[in-house]
């Protein structure tokens, strides 16, 4: 990705987040500069891996397949002294979705928090990754409901769903209802060991340098 493309999702992010009402923490401000000057939060932070994280998941596609992330709070995965869980925010454009992954560790919910409607796939595999043709279980604010593998699921502002470990999801922004908020609040994130997809992606983007950052990601700081 061009770090101009970063930049534009990053904005559009903050821009959705003005008109929600959300906050961050002062350092989901801050400038490279900043980071440097505050080597003591920042090593905390890129530890917890905490920040803006924006993807393409290798394809060069952010258009159709990518995600605009805030890690506002998290602990370490296998570390009992730590806080064990994480919450997030999740920015998508209209036709962006997020390729089929699962967490062996994480169990997490996802929200709606704002904009248009939230659609959820579901599928179930085994051990060789084939598809499994069953009927998949999941809650719905505490409502239990049945899904197809593949049939979307859609979440309205306010609804959330639990994604239990080792199903896999992918999610996107609805057609024709526009951007979308989500939040996940879920036990601790690893984006380095944690993340289990279907399909060969990158989980983070290789930057093409045609202007300076708005704000560093995560793995940047």
């Amino acid at each position: 990705m061009k770090r101009s493309e970063i930049n534009k999702a990053i904005v559009n992010a903050k821009k959705m987040m003005e008109e929600y009402l959300w906050v961050l923490p002062q350092w989901g401000y801050w400038s490279k500069a900043e980071y440097l000057e505050q080597p003591i939060t920042s090593k905390y932070l890129k530890e917890h891996q905490m920040g803006w994280d924006v993807t393409d998941f290798g394809k060069g596609l952010f258009k159709q397949q990518g995600i605009t992330l805030f890690c506002i709070r998290n602990g370490i995965q296998g570390n009992t002294q730590d806080k064990p869980y994480a919450e997030k925010l999740l920015f998508m454009q209209e036709g962006q979705e997020i390729p089929y992954h699962s967490h062996k560790v994480k169990l997490e919910d996802i929200i709606n928090r704002g904009g248009g409607d939230l659609a959820i796939e579901f599928v179930k595999v085994d051990e060789e990754l084939k598809e499994k043709d069953e009927k998949i279980n999941i809650l719905v604010d505490g409502f239990e409901v049945e899904v197809l593998p593949h049939e979307p699921l859609i979440l309205k502002r306010g609804q959330s769903v639990t994604v239990e470990r080792n199903i896999y999801h992918k999610f996107y922004a609805a057609k024709g209802t526009g951007m979308v908020m989500a939040g996940e609040v879920s036990q601790v994130n690893d984006d380095n060991n944690d993340n289990y997809f279907l399909e060969p992606v990158g989980r983070f983007t290789k930057i093409e340098e045609d202007e300076e950052p708005v704000h560093p990601l995560w793995n940047e700081i």
